[in-house]
């Protein structure tokens, strides 16, 4: 989760609550880390993970970043696997002085004082999604992972300073050019926003899915 994916998480937290006990945590660098360790010594029995922005970092060395061995836990464990494009339309800064020099001439929103967030680029979210769907692809056990074609975060809906259909256009045209499909294994495009009911209805759906019977 990330400020703008929370109302995501929370509506599918509340459509699983009643059969699973369901462990949120923050897009931070660290929460990736901290739920990936925790997969990794056996206390998870499926993952959701619907905010994947630590890649944006990762790459372009935000503060938020995950290393390179992000999806890793879910390759060597096999677990049951529903992922999303969340937030992947920015990196994190802290306050505006603290940006490198060579991005200074980018799109910025000061989230708050100490956070300042970049619009990420069509180029860079095209990297994004190639980097993604080759992990994607390693792992063993089911997945879905989720398209919502509408936006990728609250800042990236119509109206709002990230929107950029281009932008948004390259990271899923390279995912679903890399991306390899099987029985098990689907990108499911939905035509809405990612803090919409719709896509929580639908994460809640394919987790449930390939989860099995409660």
């Amino acid at each position: 989760m990330f400020g703008v994916t929370t109302p995501a998480v929370q509506q599918v937290s509340k459509l699983l609550e009643a059969h699973y006990e369901c462990l949120v945590f923050h897009a931070t660098g660290v929460g990736g880390r901290s739920m990936e360790k925790l997969a990794d010594n056996g206390y998870l029995n499926s993952v959701l993970d619907l905010t994947t922005t630590e890649i944006c970092d990762m790459m372009l060395g935000g503060v938020f970043a995950a290393n390179e061995d992000r999806f890793g836990a879910i390759i060597r464990s096999g677990l049951p696997y529903v992922g999303s494009v969340g937030a992947l339309d920015m990196c994190n800064w802290n306050a505006p002085e603290t940006v490198p020099e060579k991005y200074r001439h980018r799109q910025f929103y000061e989230h708050n004082p100490q956070v300042t967030l970049m619009r990420t680029t069509a180029e860079e979210n095209a990297q994004f999604g190639h980097w993604i769907a080759e992990r994607l692809n390693q792992m063993p056990g089911p997945v879905r992972f989720l398209l919502p074609l509408k936006g990728v975060s609250a800042l990236d809906a119509e109206g709002q300073p990230f929107h950029n259909p281009l932008a948004s256009r390259a990271l899923f045209d390279a995912l679903r050019s890399t991306f390899t499909p099987s029985n098990d294994h689907a990108l499911v495009e939905l035509e809405c926003h990612i803090n919409d009911p719709a896509f929580a209805e639908a994460a809640a759906g394919a987790f449930q899915d390939i989860c099995g019977p409660v």
